[in-house]
């Protein structure tokens, strides 16, 4: 069984928002990513990154095996995307998304309830702790992962982004398939 933990990494990852690794103010100390700058999404910055989606999937494996070596055309190419859409850079747009996953993977699918990324990542864990089909060795690192992003996550510091995600709810699991889906 996936947990929604996985599902949302795996997801941004796929669409190349290589600065997101984990939840919330989610940096790992010594990992040399900036944590996550919580900000006030508006109407065009989540349309912009919904219509950017599109495309950045086709690039998808491009992006996964550039991962540690950054390609110089491939980067052109995002710099391209973001600015189409509405960005001031490839960074801006992670930043969106970010703020975007955040909002997303704490939406209770069923009723639509917000639960802070502290208080989502501790319900992921106890999913992952009576997962029995997950070998011990896979959820013992899960769980570690987890219980890092734990000590530096933070609650969602502009609440009116809730609303504004589930505004475009259908648009962004449309365009982030598993995103918000959970299992």
């Amino acid at each position: 069984m996936k947990t929604m933990w996985r599902e949302t990494l795996g997801a941004l990852a796929v669409v190349g928002l290589l600065a997101l690794s984990a939840l919330a103010q989610g940096q790992k100390q010594g990992e040399g990513q900036p944590p996550l700058k919580q900000m006030k999404l508006t109407d065009k910055q989540v349309q912009g990154f919904i219509s950017a989606q599109k495309e950045l999937a086709p690039l998808a494996s491009k992006l996964e095996g550039a991962a540690d070596k950054p390609d110089p055309a491939l980067q052109t190419q995002l710099d391209q995307i973001a600015k189409k859409n509405g960005f001031s850079s490839v960074d801006d747009m992670d930043n969106v998304g970010a703020n975007i996953s955040v909002v997303l993977s704490g939406l209770d699918p069923q009723s639509g309830q917000f639960s802070e990324p502290p208080d989502q990542i501790k319900k992921d864990m106890e999913e992952v702790k009576k997962d029995t089909q997950m070998p011990q060795k896979d959820k013992d690192q899960v769980l570690a992962e987890m219980q890092e992003a734990l000590k530096t996550a933070t609650p969602l510091k502009f609440k009116e982004n809730v609303a504004l995600v589930k505004k475009y709810q259908k648009e962004l699991d449309a365009a982030l398939p598993n995103e918000s889906t959970k299992q």
